[in-house]
């Protein structure tokens, strides 16, 4: 017994300092991932809550982290002001233009560049590859004049064109097809399912997850883009929400007013369709980012 005694003592004791380790380490990653949610949360926080100021608050030296007045009118001068509904419409159709070509012409192409057998192949992806690290900078002249002689320029097709074949878009869904075992497209093929079928009934379904969050990425980017639409579109009438932002500041007789807090209202409109479609869709996104991972 006497020798017992000492040994589950160090027992016990090792175990109440390994419990306490791992007691710190878990506050210590609570602690980071409150500390990295405020810092992602918060600008979002700054601007909804400032949408809600008069300009005079927003621009008190000491800042107000809550309205002391609430301007409910603040949203509606925002389609006083400009065309914004006319800006959201041409928006949405900018943005469901571009996920349809993009998916009638990637989903196919990565299909193509996973599972398919011709010469090559890895030749063309390695093109498509390439095409990934070229800016829109770089290529906009080119485009654009392209787009002047098909005498497309200020209209929705110079929006919706440029952007119908996606490196990314491509490279991404056939990284999610080479995930798929080809013993599932050869069974299709002997039940004699045709290479369209295919991809509908076999590979869209198994990658779900993945596309979806490839779409939702792709959808952000052509919701906020900016470069191409200010130089493509000349038109008041044809503007999508970002441009329109930025002119929020031009709104009498082209001279620059301080409406920074119509600013924000009108940034919140923007942003409210991305955020309900992530919260909408974030079960997939999270579920396809966890197999990006684990791959």
């Amino acid at each position: 017994m006497s020798h017992d005694t000492p040994s589950a003592l160090e027992s016990v004791s090792r175990n109440r300092y390994a419990l306490a380790r791992k007691r710190a380490a878990e506050a210590v990653r609570y602690a980071a991932a409150l500390v990295i949610c405020l810092v992602a949360i918060f600008p979002l926080y700054w601007m909804f809550i400032s949408s809600f100021k008069s300009q005079a608050e927003i621009l008190l030296s000491v800042p107000t982290f809550w309205p002391r007045e609430w301007h409910f009118e603040n949203y509606a001068n925002v389609f006083g002001r400009s065309k914004f509904g006319l800006y959201y419409f041409n928006t949405f159709a900018m943005t469901a233009g571009i996920l349809a070509i993009q998916i009638l012409t990637g989903i196919p192409a990565a299909y193509g560049f996973s599972k398919g057998q011709f010469k090559g192949k890895n030749i063309l992806f390695m093109l498509v590859l390439g095409a990934l690290m070229i800016p829109i900078q770089v290529t906009f002249i080119s485009i654009y004049l392209m787009c002047a002689r098909l005498n497309i320029v200020d209209t929705y097709w110079a929006l919706v064109l440029p952007e119908a074949m996606s490196a990314y878009f491509i490279f991404m869904i056939r990284q999610s097809f080479m995930s798929v075992d080809d013993s599932y497209v050869d069974a299709a093929k002997i039940d004699g399912m045709g290479t369209l079928g295919i991809i509908i009934n076999v590979m869209v379904p198994m990658c779900k997850a993945a596309i979806t969050t490839i779409l939702l990425v792709t959808l952000t980017s052509c919701w906020n883009s900016y470069f191409w639409p200010k130089i493509i579109i000349k038109s008041g009438n044809k503007q999508i929400l970002t441009v329109g932002l930025a002119q929020l500041r031009n709104t009498f007789a082209g001279m620059e007013t301080m409406n920074n807090h119509e600013i924000m209202a009108g940034a919140v409109m923007a942003v409210l369709p991305i955020v309900i479609l992530f919260f909408i869709f974030q079960r997939y996104m999270l579920e396809g980012y966890s197999k990006a991972a684990m791959k």
